[in-house]
């Protein structure tokens, strides 16, 4: 479970960043523009899914060694 949880977390954060870096650089990167329905959220979205990877990093690591 601790690894579902990094890899999860991992994914988040790398979606995030790069949600970020296409907001702030307009690169083509990641899957957050790319959503319809995000119009105009994408920043806050990016955030989200930021802070919900350091919330599944930290869920992982209290779960200790399973």
């Amino acid at each position: 479970m601790k690894e579902f949880l990094e890899v999860l977390g991992f994914l988040a954060l790398v979606q995030g960043v790069l949600g970020l870096v296409h907001e702030f650089t307009h690169w083509r990167v990641g899957l957050v523009q790319r959503v319809g329905f995000l119009d105009g959220y994408e920043v806050y979205v990016s955030g989200a899914l930021v802070v919900l990877a350091v919330t599944l990093f930290a869920a992982a690591e209290s779960r200790g060694r399973d």
